[in-house]
This record gives structure tokens, sequence and C-alpha cells, in this order.
């Protein structure tokens, strides 16, 4: 198995345009997130809304349970794999997940590209060539590890797609949407456990309510921003020019420390920046149909 941390701009499959372009894309999976709280509803929120920003047919998911003092994963996959492919990837201790987990922390948790080849020693080679003759060549792993101790994992996540090798973008995409990604399915694990009735369910998240001194106006063009709307069509919705909306961007990226609109749309919606005027929004709308 090599590990491919940059990969080339000839792997790119297909004709992608960056995620910044369209956030409603990013929007709509965060947005749809929320109301996930059981393993089919997490099944249908990665078919149905992380397909565009990830491609997958074979998601794996791990979460560390403190009852076993380890790593617990399952596996979720869209077409029929065989038995040793679910077997091997919903253990911790195969050969196959203990060196993609070494392998992620030795990237000092950044996303990593896995590429299968079977040729690593004999135990990885054997679950290598079992998961290439599924038709599954690459592997993209992610995680969440607590802070300051990088080789404590809280989450993990296995991305691979049939016959087909991810691209850059995406691996840009997951580290975008891990976040919620780690929060959706410790939630999962919650609701699962509790309708169990197992005491022992993994804590949900709490995240702190935080406001960032973006202004009334500001809100105003990302609330479009998360819309979907270029430039021109906020400027002609709010009656300014182009080169003004362009600026407030760029004001918006600076204090939330975004790369890009997508991001921003991100920590806007983390933040709940979005909600007064999304309220203000709404209340609009009903006035003017009525």
């Amino acid at each position: 198995m090599i590990r491919d941390r940059e990969p080339s701009r000839e792997r790119r499959i297909g004709s992608e345009e960056p995620l910044s372009e369209h956030p409603h894309v990013l929007v709509r999976a965060l947005e749809a997130s929320v109301e996930v709280r059981r393993r089919f509803q997490f099944f249908g929120w990665v078919q149905s809304y992380l397909q565009p920003l990830v491609r997958n047919h074979l998601v794996v998911c791990g979460a560390y349970q403190r009852a076993r003092r380890d790593l617990v994963f399952e596996t979720f996959n869209s077409i029929v794999v065989p038995s040793q492919v679910i077997a091997m990837t919903t253990s911790s201790n195969s050969r196959l997940m203990r060196a993609l987990i070494d392998g992620w922390i030795a990237a000092n948790g950044r996303p990593v590209m896995f590429r299968l080849n079977g040729r690593s020693d004999p135990g990885s080679a054997a679950e290598e060539e079992v998961l290439l003759r599924a038709g599954f060549e690459e592997l993209l792993v992610h995680g969440v590890a607590r802070p300051q101790r990088p080789a404590e994992l809280e989450s993990l996540f296995v991305f691979a797609a049939a016959d087909r090798l991810h691209t850059a973008l995406e691996r840009s995409h997951l580290e975008l949407i891990l976040p919620y990604l780690h929060a959706t399915w410790l939630r999962v694990q919650a609701t699962e456990h509790e309708m169990a009735g197992n005491r022992d369910a993994v804590p949900l998240l709490r995240r702190p309510f935080h406001r960032a001194p973006i202004t009334e106006r500001e809100a105003q063009v990302l609330m479009w921003v998360r819309e979907g709307m270029s430039n021109q069509q906020i400027g002609d919705h709010l009656g300014i020019s182009v080169l003004t909306v362009k600026n407030h961007v760029q004001k918006i990226l600076q204090k939330l420390s975004a790369a890009n609109r997508a991001q921003a749309v991100a920590k806007a919606m983390a933040l709940n920046l979005l909600t007064r005027e999304e309220a203000a929004h709404k209340d609009n709308d009903e006035r003017a149909g009525a």
C-alpha cells in the first residue's frame, strides 16, 4: 500500500469545479446532517448529500468507545462487496485498518490517499488483494484525534469508490466536511446506543456559541453566497455594485479566517451567524406573499 499525500493533476477524472463556486452543495449537506440520528439516515445522507463532494461506494466509520478502549468500525456499502471486505474493514486489529490508522497519524492528521498495490507485507497484501478484486484501487482516509494527542483517535473515516480514483479536490472536500461528518457519526452512535439501552453511549458534541464581528450587510451577502448566487446576482439583488460585493466577500473571508466562499459559509453556519438574516429574509418573503 502506497501513501499518496499529494495526488497529481493527471489523476483527476471527469470535469470537476471547485466547491467554492458551488457553496450550496456544501450547505445542503451540512443542513441535512443535523437531522441524521439513525444508521439508515446516515447511509442515506452519505449517498445523497456527500456523493457530490466525495464519491463513494464503500464508507468505513470508526468511533472510539471507552468501554472497549478502542476504535469500533462499521461499514456502509452501496454495491455488493465480498464478506471479507466487511470483515477486514470492521476490525480495528486487521492489518489493513492498522496500516490506515498508522498512516493517517504519520501524515499529521491530514487527509491521506492510499493506493492499493497488493505488494505490501504478506498479511496486508492478502487483504489489499481482496479490495482490489472488489474494484477498489484506493482509499481516502481522514479522522479526528484528541487535542494535543495526535495518536489518540476519536474517529476515523475511509472512503472508497469502485473503479475510480479520488481527486485532490475530493480530498479538500473531505477536509472541509470532516467536523460535520465526525459530529454526525457520534450523534448516530449516541442515538443507537440510547435506543438499545446502552449506558455507555458516545456523548453528544456540544458546540459553544460564538459570534464573529461581521456586519449586517456582510451577513446579507453571505446568506446569498450560501444560496449559490454569483457576485453579479448578489449585487443586483441588494442594489450594490459587483465591486462592493467583492469587497464584502473579502472582508468576510478575513474575519472568518476562511480560504474560500464555501468555507466561509460553513464557518458562518457553525457559528450561527446567519440565523438572524434567515429570519429576516423569511419574514420579508411572508410579507411579500401576504
